[in-house]
């Protein structure tokens, strides 16, 4: 019997303990894909190619590919950018460069662009992603991407926060991490994914508090309901702390929570409990022995 490793689809396969060989082509026929359009290749795959994101791309459950943007530069000097029209700091990737990049991406997958005025990135936007065949990003630098090759490829902008980074890089990481974890047996445990924050599964509230051995540390106890080994009290618990915490931390997720949910008793009763809330984070108990 052969001691060949499997294939996994694959057109072939070399062993490789080199993090940047696991985007080496042939990759896996109809896996979901992720293709990133950068200066900075070399950026990838960076944390993706680590612990579970790293280990499903080895096993074919998903495809990285970074395109260099270089190499389609103008000139003897490659240059990717120039001055911006209408004056001013900086310098702009021109799109000329871009629309050759993104051809040699094709149009198979939607075309995304890291800006921080794009749509805020959201939980339902990575579900739809991962549903999808994959993405190709555009890792902007400078003052940005000319906004005709943007047009032109009905390009979609993302951004994952109210900040300015020096390149797309990290967001495209965030936007990759996010999605292929919703990839089904990307994590070892789908469950887990229930009862996470923004979850549909979990009414789009925040992930009530978790806790584990030692029972008492540092004269903080871990709350009682969650020792006493009554299943229904801790889901009446975890359900009522992730109510509280959603309300107090984000209160743009507890307006639609509240309007698709709530009652005004219970409103009021969350409300009159934030005291309690504390209680068990600043009145340690004793652990049951």
């Amino acid at each position: 019997m052969s001691d060949a490793p499997r294939s996994h689809g694959r057109l072939s396969i070399r062993a490789s303990l080199q993090p940047r060989d696991l985007m080496a082509e042939p990759q896996v026929r109809g896996a979901w894909t992720a293709q990133v359009v950068t200066l900075f290749p070399e950026a990838f795959p960076g944390v993706l190619g680590l612990s579970l994101t790293g280990r499903a791309l080895t096993e074919g459950l998903w495809n990285l590919r970074s395109i260099d943007l270089r190499p389609f530069g103008i000139g003897r000097h490659r240059n990717v950018d120039d001055t911006p029209a209408g004056g001013g700091a900086g310098m702009v990737i021109r799109p000329d460069v871009m629309d050759a990049a993104l051809r040699e991406a094709g149009a198979d997958l939607p075309v995304i662009y890291l800006s921080p005025r794009g749509k805020p990135f959201t939980q339902a936007r990575a579900r739809e992603l991962a549903q999808g065949p994959g993405m190709t990003l555009i890792c902007g630098r400078f003052e940005g991407v000319d906004q005709r090759v943007l047009d032109a490829h009905g390009v979609e902008e993302i951004s994952i926060g109210d900040y300015v980074l020096t390149g797309g890089e990290l967001a495209a990481q965030v936007l990759i991490d996010a999605t292929v974890r919703l990839i089904p047996r990307v994590l070892g445990n789908q469950d887990s994914l229930a009862e996470e924050s923004f979850s549909p599964d979990h009414g789009g509230l925040l992930e009530h508090p978790q806790y584990t051995k030692p029972a008492l540390w540092e004269g903080r106890a871990i709350p009682e309901v969650l020792l006493s080994g009554n299943h229904a009290a801790i889901a009446n618990w975890r359900h009522d702390m992730a109510e509280r915490l959603t309300k107090e931390r984000r209160p743009d997720l507890w307006r639609a929570y509240e309007q698709a949910h709530m009652d005004p008793a219970k409103d009021r009763q969350l409300s009159g409990a934030s005291d309690q809330s504390r209680d068990y984070r600043e009145q340690p108990k004793e652990p049951k022995r």
